[in-house]
């Protein structure tokens, strides 16, 4: 199975080599959710929603965890931290589904069900947390060269369907380390600079819109070409730019 969300390269532990916990103020736990979507890294925003006594969190306290197990802000003490962080890297490194996470002394092995995991309280304070764990992922990067109605197609329904569409008729633009598809729809203008870029970046998706025929004289000149589709997209029959633009984000979901 083609991984099209890759993670970032982990970040350096602390010394010691353990992640740490973090306090911050809201003010800044909102700043920094929003200098991580900006960079597009991912992460997990765990929320207390229900906590009984005796607990040191409370109802509507927040932390994030990132991908090397940092927590930054405060769901509660070195137990229950350590339990966030373990679901939350689970959340990001397999499933990247919300969870509810339910800390108790009632639970006397993990239960886990559709939307909830249950676990034991591994301190002697006991009292009962539940954890809301939302992991936020990145949106899938795709970026598309060329001007025309084709291109133009793509930006229009890649952003419909939720992904972050980076346009350009420019060919020397380069593309992001974290792209997930790159669509050459320029018709014969200068389309090897860009495909040469893509598969150097291991780019999992590049698609090239041709004839077989043209694609494949253009491809004889890009090493690595035969890892492009061309033509690009599922044969369904499709004719005009928005049905080309559907076959092709089509194929894009079935190799995911």
């Amino acid at each position: 199975m083609t991984e099209f969300i890759g993670m970032p390269a982990p970040r350096p532990r602390p010394r010691g080599g353990a992640p740490v916990a973090v306090a911050v103020a809201v003010a800044d736990l909102e700043a920094r959710l929003a200098a991580l979507r900006s960079r597009r890294e991912p992460y997990v925003l765990a929320t207390v929603v229900r906590a009984q006594r005796p607990t040191s969190a409370k109802a509507g306290d927040r932390a994030l965890v990132l991908p090397d197990g940092t927590i930054e802000g405060f769901v509660g003490g070195v137990c229950a931290t350590d339990t966030v962080r373990a679901q939350s890297l689970r959340l990001l490194r397999h499933t990247g589904r919300a969870t509810l996470l339910r800390i108790t002394p009632e639970a006397e092995a993990p239960h886990e069900e559709d939307g909830l995991v249950a676990v034991g309280q591994p301190c002697l304070s006991g009292g009962t947390l539940e954890i809301f764990l939302e992991a936020v992922l990145p949106a899938l990067l795709v970026h598309v060269y060329g001007d025309s109605p084709i291109a133009r197609a793509f930006a229009s329904v890649g952003t419909a369907m939720g992904y972050q569409v980076e346009s350009t008729a420019d060919p020397l633009a380069a593309v992001a380390e974290d792209t997930s598809a790159v669509l050459v729809a320029s018709h014969g203008v200068a389309e090897e600079p860009v495909l040469r870029d893509a598969l150097a970046k291991g780019v999992p998706y590049v698609g090239l819109i041709a004839s077989r025929k043209r694609g494949a004289a253009v491809l004889a000149q890009v090493e690595g070409g035969e890892r492009v589709h061309v033509p690009a997209g599922l044969d369904i029959g499709a004719r005009t730019p928005g049905e080309v633009a559907v076959s092709v984000f089509a194929e894009i979901i079935g190799l995911r």
